[in-house]
């Protein structure tokens, strides 16, 4: 790899967090010894240097200013809906669905008595106290050669698929809220049959679930290339999707939910990048099977645990597909 190559590489992974020094590896570098002693003739501002031991042997420690200049020379900006606040890179946002208490509340309202906030009281008020447990479940094969989205219906594999994830849902034994659906044929489909094994459970259908170009990955795959307004179209609708679907309970909210997502793989990709804090450029790195689970939670303080990504271990291996 060449010196140019690693700064940029290095300095793409640091961008947007402030730090003191990149480190980026280079070449062996020569020996220097470990002492801390100035050598004779030199300034006091190189005995306060730390001893060369602090760099790892093999890395070049390099300013800020010099990182910020790679990152900008080779790091694509980020869509405008996709919130990167500067400073925070590499650490939880705390307050990523904009529900965090203190966000909630307005801090100039006084109380009309005393005169005087009762933030403690009103920040209780405020506060989740569930856990929603949501499941993401990719539709069933369908038919590619169908022109329009009413002809990519299921085949009979994905039928078969698609009862496999009911049943496997319905042995869970959990007491599910809701199933929200693509409106997609396939998807439409596939929550039709699931919806069979959870009978009482209603099913809301969306367009903001339908399959997309969420962002442009990174790395760029050759035989997958939509055009730029895609990304803008698509990425708009699907990020919509996700903040309003995927966010902490709501502070009314009792009990424990637990709610299904019947959609596309695109789509839940993206959405699991998101709710871990992820780059969202990541979402083509992982690869999801037809009819697969996809089991996230989000607790009350906002922290999200992903539990399982894209589970078929319920289904026989001759019925596993990714198409």
């Amino acid at each position: 790899m060449s010196f140019r190559r690693a700064l940029a590489l290095a300095a793409c992974g640091l961008a947007g967090g402030s730090v003191l020094f990149s480190a980026v590896a280079v070449g062996k570098q020569p020996a220097r010894g470990g002492d801390a002693e100035p050598r004779p003739g030199g300034s006091a501002a190189a005995a306060a240097v730390p001893p060369a031991s602090a760099a790892p042997p093999g890395l070049l420690l390099l300013p800020p200013a010099a990182a910020a200049a790679a990152a900008a020379a080779s790091c694509p900006p980020a869509p405008g809906w996709i919130e990167r606040p500067a400073g925070t890179g590499g650490y939880w946002d705390s307050n990523w669905d904009r529900r965090e208490p203190l966000a909630l509340i307005n801090l100039k309202k006084k109380n009309e008595e005393t005169g005087e906030e009762e933030l403690a009281s009103r920040l209780d008020h405020c506060k989740a106290k569930a856990t929603r447990h949501i499941f993401l479940i990719r539709h069933s094969q369908y038919n590619l050669d169908g022109r329009a989205d009413k002809d990519r219906t299921l085949t009979p594999l994905g039928r078969e698929q698609a009862e496999l994830t009911g049943h496997r849902l319905a042995s869970l034994g959990l007491k599910f809220d809701q199933i929200i659906h693509s409106s997609m044929t396939r998807a439409t489909e596939t929550t039709e049959i699931i919806s069979k094994h959870l009978p009482g459970v209603k099913k809301i259908s969306t367009d903001l679930l339908r399959e997309g170009a969420p962002i442009e990955p990174d790395p760029p795959v050759s035989h997958w290339k939509p055009e730029a307004v895609q990304y803008y179209e698509d990425g708009a609708r699907i990020e919509a999707a996700f903040r309003n679907f995927i966010h902490r309970a709501d502070a009314k909210q009792e009990e424990d939910s637990y709610e299904i997502f019947v959609c596309h793989a695109n789509v839940i990709r993206y959405i699991v990048c998101r709710a871990l804090q992820f780059p969202p450029e990541g979402w083509l790195r992982m690869s999801l099977n037809n009819g697969s689970i996809t089991h996230l939670v989000i607790r009350p303080n906002g922290r999200v645990a992903l539990r399982t990504l894209g589970d078929t271990g319920f289904m026989p291996p001759d019925k596993i597909t990714r198409t």
